[in-house]
């Protein structure tokens, strides 16, 4: 609110080259928002495949939770007006490849009861395939 209120004092005081500068800043904020968005619910998709693949099994559950993150990823990614999507493929793969310790992690609390560390539970699961089974039903979902 306070950058929307110091761009209209540049406009109106006639600084277009500071005002277009705050709407830079203000456009990478707006970036940085979404992307951090995305990736909340990419840590969240990890969480129940890391889940899912060191237990061999699923619940209604996590099945709902993994459904409910991709669409949000999906939504969030969607440029609803300009078309197209904020995160291209590869900035996608990049954002699951930085989220997959935190979501092992917190994976390592939920999963046999919480009793293994991120190290050991990491060590039950094929990482990449659980980082590429992410990344393919994400863009899978997103192609429909």
């Amino acid at each position: 609110m306070e950058e929307l209120l110091e761009l209209r004092e540049h406009i109106q005081q006639g600084r277009y080259a500071s005002a277009l500068v705050l709407i830079g800043e203000m456009e990478e904020m707006s970036l940085d928002d979404k992307i951090n968005k995305m990736g909340s619910f990419v840590t969240i998709l990890l969480l129940h495949l890391i889940k899912q693949h060191a237990e061999q099994r699923s619940t209604r559950s996590w099945e709902i939770s993994i459904r409910n993150a991709i669409r949000q990823v999906i939504f969030t990614n969607k440029r609803r007006k300009a078309g197209g999507y904020y995160l291209n493929n590869e900035e996608l793969r990049q954002t699951v490849e930085e989220r997959y310790s935190l979501a092992l992690g917190q994976a390592s609390l939920e999963a046999f009861g919480g009793v293994y560390s991120p190290e050991e539970l990491g060590a039950m699961v094929d990482e990449s395939a659980v980082k590429e089974e992410a990344l393919g039903l994400i863009l899978e979902t997103q192609a429909q």
